[in-house]
């Protein structure tokens, strides 16, 4: 159980593919996060790095460019919920007492990433079990839900176009349109595995986040007059074999991982589906965020459709989803990308979200699925000062 943990700050570096390096991108995050809780580096009392693929020691090599301060740098990797899992971390050490203030910092360049898993795998050789990428993975969980359920291509087109213009106001964005996505204009690009096109591919490029989390009487003394934000759940999950297991690859696992992870987490924070104001999700393709609609609760099986039919999942609608964009628009650079939901979530909560911003928005829900399979949720709530 988490008690006292706040938000403090938080901050970014702009997705996309603008060929930055690591390290230049982590210290604009991470200054931007100081500046925001209105504290310096050496307030800090521990520091969760999130990469997946950058050099052995390029965690220790940021701190120091933030501070030489002796505090103590730990190497946080997951695969996507990299990012996630830090700011669990982060959390974990203010709530044991042993550290006021941690940050969570993640960072990462998934085109470089590619370019070495590429080359990787090319000096191994054709092997009978290679890895199914996740277009395909994706792509078949699709199809599965179409002969189950009859949806239809344009409801996965419905869903990304909804985060292409939730991207067209978040500043850091990697796909911020100039115009009204449509999902005909979805439709329209190229296929990449069917039912999915470009339009509905989660944008790859780098980027970084950062998140400073802090115990309450911290809180209360960095306000500056804001609402307090605080992380009410945090859940760590990975696969569990049950009677008749079905392996379903390590892309995400299994979806009872979703579902049981999301029960913990309202356990945890002592509420439910209903008390959600907006939702983060890994949404790489339309078929996840589909599909978490109903994992966690938002509505029983089969019933997804029906909400993105509603406007439901749309800013303004009754339970937005992936209100920065999500993986689709706002990109998916692998380490920071939790820490993006995090950027965002607080961002809503605090009334600071601008022309995105939700109505009244009180709670979120922040999800993110790790390769291997691992889910990792967290519950963030508004309070006053």
């Amino acid at each position: 159980m988490l008690e006292d943990v706040y938000v403090a700050g938080v901050g970014m570096h702009p997705f996309g593919k603008h060929g930055k390096s690591n390290k230049e991108m982590a210290y604009v995050a991470g200054k931007a996060a100081l500046k925001d809780a209105g504290i310096k580096f050496r307030d800090v009392g521990a520091l969760y790095n999130g990469y997946i693929m950058g050099d052995m020691t390029e965690g220790v090599a940021i701190a120091k460019d933030l501070g030489l301060t002796g505090v103590p740098v730990v190497h946080v990797e997951n695969a996507s919920a990299t990012g996630s899992t830090a700011f669990r971390e982060a959390c974990l050490r203010v709530a044991s007492g042993q550290a006021d203030i941690a940050m969570a910092l993640g960072f990462d360049d998934i085109v470089r990433m590619g370019q070495m898993m590429m080359q990787m795998f090319a000096a191994q050789g054709p092997r009978i079990e290679s890895m199914v990428l996740p277009a395909a993975f994706f792509a078949l969980w699709a199809v599965r839900r179409t002969h189950e359920y009859g949806t239809s291509q344009d409801i996965y087109a419905r869903i990304a176009a909804k985060n292409w213009n939730h991207a067209r106001h978040n500043p850091m964005a990697q796909r911020q349109s100039d115009h009204v996505v449509t999902a005909e204009e979805v439709l329209a690009s190229k296929p990449v595995a069917h039912p999915h096109t470009t339009m509905m591919a989660c944008a790859t490029g780098g980027g970084a986040a950062c998140a400073i989390v802090t115990n309450k009487k911290w809180a209360k003394k960095l306000a500056n007059g804001r609402p307090l934000v605080r992380v009410l759940a945090s859940q760590l999950q990975s696969e569990q074999y049950v009677d008749g297991h079905i392996f379903m690859g390590a892309v995400v696992g299994p979806s009872e991982l979703t579902r049981s992870t999301s029960q913990a987490t309202y356990e945890e924070a002592g509420m439910g589906p209903q008390d959600v104001s907006l939702v983060h999700v890994h949404d790489a393709f339309p078929i996840e965020e589909l599909m978490y609609y109903e994992l966690m609760g938002f509505c029983g099986d089969g019933e997804g459709d029906k909400l993105v039919l509603e406007g439901a999942t749309e800013i303004g609608g009754r339970i937005p989803f992936s209100t920065d964009g999500g993986l689709i628009a706002r990109g998916h650079p692998g380490g920071p990308t939790g820490l993006a939901q995090v950027w965002d979530a607080t961002m809503q909560l605090r009334g600071e979200a601008g022309p995105r911003q939700v109505s009244d928005a009180h709670t979120a829900l922040v999800h993110m699925m790790g390769a291997g399979s691992v889910c990792v949720m967290h519950m963030l709530h508004r309070e006053n000062a």
